[in-house]
């Protein structure tokens, strides 16, 4: 269910930003937009610009080995991040191997929405924060979860 090039969309799916997009450059995917919001200004990425590959629900209750409601319920249980773009719910892939969540996702997310952090603070953080060597989901990707962890956690302070 993805427009070929398994991208997907760049907007947060519980709380839906308020900025205005622009209309998509010609020859973009349909759903790619480029959100002129602060990050933008301030010369951070957009989540557009950092998540290179998108799954549906449908792919990734297929890459997980489950039916779609109990995807739908790990989004609610926040152990995985989606966004919804045009009525499509979309999670980065890198979130979701063959038959399982990325390891450390659940608890980061845990602790990020601890700190107060919402779905696409929480997108922005794993795929920005450069006090890690790459960055926070490349970190977990490598099975270098405790250090994500740890900063995790000092961002509540």
């Amino acid at each position: 269910m993805t427009d070929g090039t398994g991208r997907g969309p760049a907007v947060s799916n519980h709380l839906r930003s308020p900025h205005s997009y622009a209309t998509a450059s010609p020859g973009a995917p349909p759903w790619r937009h480029a959100a002129i919001d602060t990050w933008h200004a301030i010369g951070v990425p957009g989540i557009e610009d950092l998540i290179t590959e998108w799954l549906t629900v449908p792919d990734v209750a297929e890459r997980l080995h489950v039916d779609v409601t109990k995807v739908r319920q790990l989004l609610r249980e926040r152990k995985l991040l989606g966004v919804r773009r045009d009525g499509v719910l979309w999670v980065p892939a890198i979130f979701v191997g063959d038959g399982a969540i990325l390891k450390g996702l659940p608890g980061t997310l845990s602790l990020l929405a601890d700190s107060g952090f919402n779905d696409d603070e929480a997108l922005r953080w794993l795929f920005t924060d450069d006090g890690l060597p790459g960055s926070p989901v490349q970190a977990l990707a490598e099975n270098r979860g405790t250090e994500v962890k740890r900063r995790a956690q000092a961002l509540a302070f």
